[in-house]
């Protein structure tokens, strides 16, 4: 049984610059919104996000699990842009 490169699932599968470059970028702009978005909700003083006593109330929850799940997901983006962009680099 061969074990060369092209056998890997993945052989043979590149991402075009632009689209590499776009990926990558999402991640970072993901990362860059949604702190900003987070920063904003702990200091939140409108009383959507903490109630009267201070306590964190469901629009801060689903809201902070938004942006955590954004944070995953702009990660996994991110970093299959930067491996798209190391491989184009790696190939030229």
């Amino acid at each position: 049984m061969p074990n060369s490169s092209e056998d890997s699932p993945r052989a043979g599968f590149t991402l075009s610059r632009p689209v590499a470059w776009f990926l990558l970028a999402f991640g970072v702009w993901s990362w860059f919104i949604w702190i900003t978005f987070v920063k904003n909700l702990w200091k939140d003083g409108s009383g959507l996000a903490f109630d009267d006593a201070g306590d964190p109330t469901a629009y801060f929850w689903v809201h902070l699990l938004l942006a955590i799940t954004s944070f995953l997901l702009g990660t996994a983006v991110g970093v299959i842009g930067l491996r798209g962009v190391r491989a184009l680099r790696r190939s030229s």
